[in-house]
């Protein structure tokens, strides 16, 4: 039961995600085709959001859920890597109709052929954690 706020907190998630459209398919087929803003303005707005609250947890105004000051280490700046995994995260996207978060909500609103997709993730993510190491920096 202490843990019910995160539950609250992704159905919240996923009742925004599913209302704003962003788990559309038809949506993100209109993002790649370049026919809509719409998916530009929620991404684009996300980005600006998560800047906003990095830069609030880096000065120490927000805190994590138990308390404590986190240190958000500045990344690894990589042209390479960042255009490698982009285009691969990107292509999966595509191809499939679904990120990450979007996929949660699809096999809760009843579309079960996308468990196929979240298997694939699973196996990417799995295999990412195997050569992360032997990847050059």
């Amino acid at each position: 039961m202490k843990n019910i706020k995160f539950l609250i907190a992704g159905i919240l998630f996923g009742i925004i995600l599913s209302k704003t459209q962003v788990v559309s398919w038809y949506r993100i087929y209109e993002m790649f085709k370049f026919q809509s803003f719409h998916m530009y303005g929620v991404i684009g707005s996300a980005v600006l959001i998560g800047i906003v609250i990095i830069q609030l947890f880096k000065k120490g105004i927000i805190k994590d859920y138990l308390g404590n000051q986190i240190n958000v280490k500045d990344k690894k700046k990589g042209f390479i890597r960042t255009l490698v995994g982009g285009s691969i995260f990107g292509l999966g996207w595509a191809l499939s109709g679904a990120c990450p978060g979007p996929m949660y909500v699809l096999i809760g609103q009843g579309a079960l052929s996308v468990i196929i997709v979240l298997f694939g993730a699973m196996i990417g993510a799995f295999i990412y954690g195997v050569l992360s190491k032997k990847l050059p920096n």
